[in-house]
């Protein structure tokens, strides 16, 4: 399924709640690929309430695995306030929640204060760059729907010196950068943490936190590259701290995004 078909799945099920359906080329190891989730999930509290301010901060905790196939979502406003509103949304098998997530959306206030985030100075040429090809069986499925090439750093398991790169990555499907594709295109990367490994390991994130910056959206279609810079700050005991910063195809900060990551090496 392509990831706009995974999108127009979503529906309104019988008796409350969301569903929609995915497939095997979603999957990354046993669960569904976190950023099909979150997108699917960030569409339904969409759906479900009437909010309309831009999404500012997507908590995500990933709780068990969601398997490829039927999606069932619950969705709940928390609060609706003047300007910003909570909305909780769960990936749900029977009584038990997979994926738990909050939605903070809120409007533009007025303010003096500005600051803008400082950009890290851009790799080399993205025509030079190293294009990580989609190996099945040995990456996760979902890569097939993504494009990445390295312009900073190293690929996974290439014993790089420090766990940091920057990646410029991109959707194989030219759709409108919408809200859920620019959510799913912001989990793609893989953690920094498996560049500095000699040989391959799983990872697995626990929790993401994803900040939108700004009041709309970029102008532009997801197949064209957006860039990553991302960067371990802590790792110990098997577990890992990362920051990204994503910009868009123009150049321009559009989202933090922080994870914590268990990696079993």
């Amino acid at each position: 399924m392509q990831f706009s078909e995974v999108m127009a799945s979503l529906r309104a099920a019988e008796g409350g709640g969301w569903q929609a359906q995915t497939d095997d080329s979603w999957l990354q190891g046993r669960s569904l690929f976190g950023g099909i989730q979150a997108a699917l999930g960030v569409a339904a509290m969409r759906r479900a309430s009437t909010v309309e301010a831009p999404l500012r901060s997507l908590q995500v905790s990933f709780i068990a695995p969601v398997p490829a196939g039927p999606m069932n979502l619950r969705v709940e406003v928390l609060r609706q306030g003047r300007s910003a509103t909570q909305v909780e949304c769960r990936i749900v098998d029977g009584e038990q929640t997979l994926c738990l997530m909050l939605g903070i959306f809120g409007a533009a206030r007025d303010s003096s204060i500005r600051i803008d985030p400082v950009v890290a100075p851009p790799g080399k040429p993205l025509e030079q760059a190293d294009e990580l090809p989609f190996m099945k069986g040995l990456m996760p499925d979902f890569l097939q729907h993504m494009r990445q090439r390295w312009t900073k750093g190293g690929f996974p398991f290439t014993a790089q010196p420090e766990a940091a790169f920057q990646v410029h990555g991109a959707m194989r499907e030219a759709l409108p950068c919408d809200e859920a594709a620019l959510v799913a295109l912001a989990d793609a990367i893989p953690t920094p943490a498996l560049t500095v490994l000699k040989q391959p390991a799983m990872a697995s994130s626990l929790t993401w936190t994803l900040e939108l910056l700004g009041d709309g959206l970029p102008s532009t279609t997801m197949d064209r590259d957006f860039r990553f810079d991302a960067v371990v700050d802590a790792a110990a005991g098997g577990y890992a701290n990362q920051t990204a910063t994503l910009l868009s195809p123009d150049g321009v900060p559009v989202a933090f995004s922080r994870q914590a990551v268990v990696v079993f090496a």
